[in-house]
């Protein structure tokens, strides 16, 4: 089986397994799900779930957030990790946001990336989920299974993203991407994948090699 042919084949059975895939963070518009998105680095979506809503309720906007006090931000996202990074990073893409863009978070890849702390990951998945345009989210559980099903061979985000972006949909990239991430939570794990419960078993490379 050709690696195109795997690709489609691997959306339509994690399509079958996931049919309401949807980002777990939890926001209401693009400059919610901007900020939630950095806060996620080197932490748990269920934890930033847990600090956003107080963050929100505080600086629900760009406008607001530009003008926050640093040491509140801080407060406010301080058990998320390395959050006097993050909230230097919030204050500053917001005011990006307020100077660069008319106050509106950008739509393209290009443009989000010229944002605070805002890298390839974060600008695709606003790109993907919320302006609806093809993306390719490559967390680490996105290009573990890609390595795996043989379709990439490298662990480096980038090289993988443009990779995929030729083999996937792009009607179905954003939405594999997330499918991928509860994938990998729940049966294709790092370290003891669970290849006898696996839908995708038979057309994986690792798994024939077991065999």
């Amino acid at each position: 089986m050709r690696k195109g042919e795997r690709t489609v084949e691997a959306v339509n059975r994690l399509e079958k397994l996931y049919p309401d895939a949807i980002c777990s963070l939890e926001y209401k518009d693009a400059f919610q799900l901007l900020v939630a998105t950095r806060l996620s680095a080197q932490c748990t979506d269920k934890r930033v779930n847990m600090v956003t809503p107080d963050l929100f309720f505080e600086f629900p906007t760009a406008e607001k957030m530009a003008n926050a006090e640093l040491n509140r931000v801080e407060q406010l996202i301080k058990t998320c990790g390395l959050y006097k990074t993050k909230a230097k990073d919030l204050i500053k893409l917001s005011q990006q946001i307020l100077d660069d863009f008319d106050g509106k978070v950008p739509d393209t890849i290009e443009e989000l990336t010229t944002l605070s702390g805002v890298g390839r990951k974060t600008a695709n998945l606003v790109v993907g989920d919320i302006y609806k345009k093809p993306a390719v989210v490559c967390d680490t559980h996105f290009i573990r299974i890609c390595n795996r099903l043989g379709l990439v061979e490298s662990d480096n985000p980038l090289v993988v993203e443009k990779a995929m972006r030729k083999l996937l949909p792009p009607e179905k990239s954003n939405d594999f991407c997330h499918r991928s991430v509860l994938f990998g939570r729940d049966v294709c794990v790092a370290r003891s994948p669970k290849c006898d419960e696996c839908v995708l078993a038979d057309i994986c490379p690792k798994k024939i090699k077991k065999k």
